[in-house]
C-alpha cells in the first residue's frame, strides 16, 4: 500500500493514467451496452489501453517538469547558502525520487548550518575569553607604569632613592607590554598564514647547545642544571627556520627552569625518527595535572596563574611554540606526572 510520503511521480502518473483509462473504458462500455452502439468489443479494450499508455507518459512528463521547477527553486536557495560563486551548477537527477532527494539535501544543509552556528558560538566564547585575557594581562603593567610615573610626578623624580628605581620598573613593565604585543602579533600572523619561514640546513645540536649556554645563568639562579642525556657524537642536520626554532627552544628551556625545583635538572635528548629528529626536554619539577594538558598550548592558559605572573611570563610562550612548529608542519607533545616532572618533545625535518 502506497503512503503519501513514499509515492513517486512515476507512481502518481501510473495511478492518474489508470484512472483515466478505466473512466474511458467504462464510458465506452456504457455507450455500447446502453445505446447498443455498433462498436467492436476490441475497441472497448484497446482504446483504454492506449489511453493508459499515452496518459501515463504525458502525466509522468508533466509531473516531472512541474516538480522539477518547484524543486529547483528550493535547490537554488539551499545552494546559495551552501556554496560560493565558483560552485558547480545544480544537478537534479530526474530518475530518482525528487522529494527524497530534496529532503536529504535539506537535512544535510540543516546539519551544516547547525554545525556552523555551533562553531560561531564557540568562536564568540573564545573571542570573549581572549579579549578578557588580553585585558587582564595588559592591565597589570599599565597600572604599574601609571603608579610609578604618578609617584615621580608627585615629587619622587627629585628623590635619588626612588627616581632611578621607579623609572627602571616603569621601563620593565613597558617592555613586558611590548613582549605581549609582539607575541600576539606572531600568533596572529601564523593563524593568518602570513608567518613566513626562512628554512635552512643547520646543526640542531649546536643550536641547542648555544641556547643552553645562554640560559645557564638563569638556571643557576634557581639552582637547576641544564644537561644533555648523551654527549654529542655527530652533527645533527635539520631543515627549519633557525631563528624560529631558537625561540621554541628558549621558551621550552625557560619553562623548565620556571617550574623546575631547586637542585633539580633539565635533560635534553635527541632521537632519530628516520625522516625527523625528535627533541625532548625533561625536567623533574612539580609536573602538570592531566586535566590541564589538553589546554596547555592555548593563549594565556596558565596552570598556576599567580606563580606565572610572578615569574614574568606573558602566558603566550607555549602557544607560540605550537604555532611555530605547526608552521613547519611538525607537532609538539607533552607528557607529565604531578610530583615527578614533565617532558616536552617536538620533531624537525632531518637533513643528510
Amino acid at each position: 500500500m502506497l503512503s503519501k510520503k513514499n509515492i513517486t511521480p512515476r507512481q502518481l502518473a501510473y495511478i492518474s493514467a489508470a484512472v483515466l483509462a478505466v473512466a474511458i473504458g467504462l464510458s465506452l462500455l456504457l455507450v455500447k451496452l446502453v445505446f447498443s452502439a455498433s462498436m467492436h468489443w476490441l475497441m472497448v479494450i484497446v482504446i483504454p489501453i492506449l489511453t493508459f499508455i499515452v496518459g501515463f507518459w504525458v502525466y509522468q512528463q508533466s509531473l516531472k517538469r512541474f516538480i522539477y521547477r518547484k524543486i529547483k527553486v528550493i535547490y537554488k536557495i539551499i545552494h546559495s547558502y551552501k556554496s560560493n560563486k565558483d560552485a558547480a551548477p545544480i544537478q537534479i537527477d530526474m530518475n530518482t525520487h525528487l522529494i527524497d532527494q530534496v529532503e536529504q539535501e535539506v537535512k544535510d544543509w540543516a546539519s551544516d548550518w547547525t554545525n556552523e552556528m555551533e562553531a560561531l558560538r564557540n568562536m564568540e566564547t573564545y573571542k570573549r575569553e581572549f579579549i578578557g585575557n588580553v585585558s587582564h594581562e595588559l592591565k597589570t603593567p599599565i597600572f604599574n607604569i601609571q603608579g610609578y610615573l604618578l609617584t615621580l610626578l608627585d615629587g619622587g623624580i627629585h628623590d635619588p632613592k626612588i627616581n632611578i628605581k621607579y623609572l627602571t620598573r616603569a621601563a620593565d613593565n613597558a617592555e613586558r607590554m611590548a613582549d605581549i604585543v609582539d607575541d600576539l602579533g606572531l600568533i596572529s600572523k601564523s593563524e593568518a598564514g602570513m608567518f613566513y619561514l626562512n628554512k635552512e640546513r643547520f646543526d640542531l645540536w649546536k643550536l641547542v647547545a648555544n641556547v643552553v649556554e645562554d640560559m645557564e645563568l638563569l638556571a643557576a639562579q634557581k639552582n637547576i642544571k641544564l644537561e644533555f642525556k648523551e654527549k654529542k657524537s655527530a652533527i645533527i642536520w635539520v631543515i627549519a627556520d633557525i631563528k624560529s626554532i631558537r625561540r621554541v627552544l628558549v621558551n621550552l628551556v625557560s619553562n623548565s627552569i620556571k617550574y623546575g625545583k631547586s637542585g633539580g635538572k633539565t635533560l635534553i635528548g635527541f632521537y632519530d625518527m628516520e625522516d625527523n629528529i625528535l627533541v625532548e626536554l625533561t625536567d623533574d619539577g612539580k609536573g602538570i595535572a592531566q586535566e590541564h594538558l589538553p589546554r596547555l598550548f592555548e593563549r594565556f592558559y596558565r596552570v598556576d596563574k599567580g606563580r606565572s605572573r610572578a615569574d614574568g611570563g606573558t602566558g603566550l610562550g607555549l602557544a607560540i611554540v605550537k604555532h611555530i612548529l605547526e608552521s613547519h608542519e611538525q607537532k609538539i607533545h607533552v607528557r607529565s606526572t604531578v610530583g615527578i616532572g614533565s617532558t616536552f618533545g617536538f620533531t624537525l625535518q632531518r637533513s643528510e
